[in-house]
């Protein structure tokens, strides 16, 4: 056992928590108008407590036990029985087992949070919590297994460093499905909707670049030489992503934007996730120029298609973890991480087709199960709040509070 991995995985885990509280609470909590600034912020605060508290008792055993047929991890280490101080060869073998788990819970609470982007300003909070908890089990917990727990993703050859498919696919694709299932906020398309607060986002975006570090490189699970690519393709890619979505805007529309920055930085972010410990510097900027450009123009899709995606997730973090997982497919070099694979650039097309595999796999699971799931939120609590409460607004309808006075 390490040390000093020990030491970078806790301090990845700190920075992964700082990504949902505060960062992604306030990167939301400014988009939104004014009047529902406290119930976005509660929604990333109250997934993160919820999760925790699932993923002791019964989601890193479904996440990472014991393989079941490839489909789903056993019982054998529901409320953390057998997950001590001890490695485990696995799952990061230099550190303790209890600290790999609390890496994942990470992971398994900003995944849930990122998806009340989509429903922003319209959904209940008692369908929330149902919501968040019923796919934290039934959508998220088997996607993990698939890619990460030995599951038949991962032993079919396809890679995701740090959640490409797990993390970004499954939220922008459940996002999709939330926007679609819920509809429209009253006013769509002829009220003025835009964010109340952009340095309240700004910030946000900051502690989101910040954490993201840990995100990634800390998906190396040591302090390494992997830890260090990872850790140089993610800034390199965010920098990218935010540059080309602000040089794009900027001849489209013509003017370049604070909002427009901090979405291109984010876009980056999420598409050089999947192959951050995989690919080189200057793939990492190839990826984040690509993903600063495709989401500004999902987005831009996205007022064609009609669907009110409140928060732009499915542009940013769909769009982003589908581009991401092939572009691994793409740039991957055994020369960068010879634990990984080469991909079509580098003479290996098969592994092109498994990263697609991955891809349109995570993508279907993923829909199908958020439709399902909010269907019998819907059957028992209901998903929207009312006509009346949402003009209100949920600080004061769901919560009894104000920010602002």
């Amino acid at each position: 056992m390490s040390a000093a991995d020990t030491a970078w995985v806790l301090l990845s885990s700190a920075l992964v928590l700082a990504m949902i509280m505060p960062g992604l609470a306030l990167f939301y909590g400014g988009l939104v108008r004014s009047k529902n600034v406290l119930g976005t912020i509660m929604q990333s605060f109250a997934i993160l407590c919820l999760v925790t508290v699932l993923w002791v008792l019964i989601g890193y055993s479904l996440a990472f036990g014991p393989d079941t047929w490839g489909l789903i991890g056993g019982l054998d280490w529901v409320a953390l029985n057998g997950v001590g101080l001890a490695p485990n060869a696995t799952y990061g073998p230099t550190v303790p087992h209890l600290a790999f788990m609390v890496f994942q819970l990470m992971f398994a609470a900003i995944t849930p949070a990122l998806i009340t982007g989509a429903f922003a300003e319209r959904m209940k909070f008692s369908a929330l919590m149902l919501f968040a908890a019923l796919w934290s089990l039934f959508v998220y917990a088997p996607i993990a297994h698939w890619l990460w727990g030995g599951g038949w993703l991962g032993k079919l050859g396809a890679l995701d460093f740090a959640g490409g498919a797990v993390v970004h696919i499954s939220s922008g694709v459940s996002a999709l499905v939330c926007a679609l299932v819920l509809g429209a906020r009253h006013g769509y398309g002829t009220d003025y909707l835009a964010p109340h607060n952009l340095p309240m986002t700004l910030l946000g975006t900051g502690l989101l670049w910040f954490g993201w570090f840990g995100f990634n490189a800390g998906s190396a699970l040591g302090a390494n030489q992997t830890a260090v690519t990872a850790f140089v393709a993610t800034h390199t890619a965010a920098a990218a992503g935010a540059l080309a979505w602000v040089l794009i805007e900027w001849s489209h529309r013509g003017t370049p934007t604070v909002l427009g920055i901090a979405s291109g930085a984010v876009a980056g972010l999420a598409t050089i996730t999947p192959g951050a410990g995989y690919v080189g510097v200057f793939s990492a900027l190839a990826i984040g120029l690509a993903a600063g450009a495709l989401s500004y123009l999902a987005i831009i899709w996205k007022g064609k298609f009609g669907y009110d995606d409140s928060l732009d997730v499915v542009g940013i973090h769909g769009v982003g973890g589908i581009f991401g997982i092939l572009a691994t497919g793409l740039f991957a070099s055994k020369t960068v991480n010879p634990g990984g694979a080469d991909g079509l650039f580098f003479g290996n097309p098969g592994f092109f087709g498994v990263q697609a595999v991955a891809a349109l796999t995570v993508a279907a699971f993923s829909c199908v199960g958020t439709f399902a799931i909010l269907k019998v939120v819907q059957r028992t609590v209901g998903l929207r709040v009312s006509p009346e409460e949402e003009s209100i607004g949920l600080d004061i309808s769901q919560h009894n509070e104000r920010a602002y006075s």
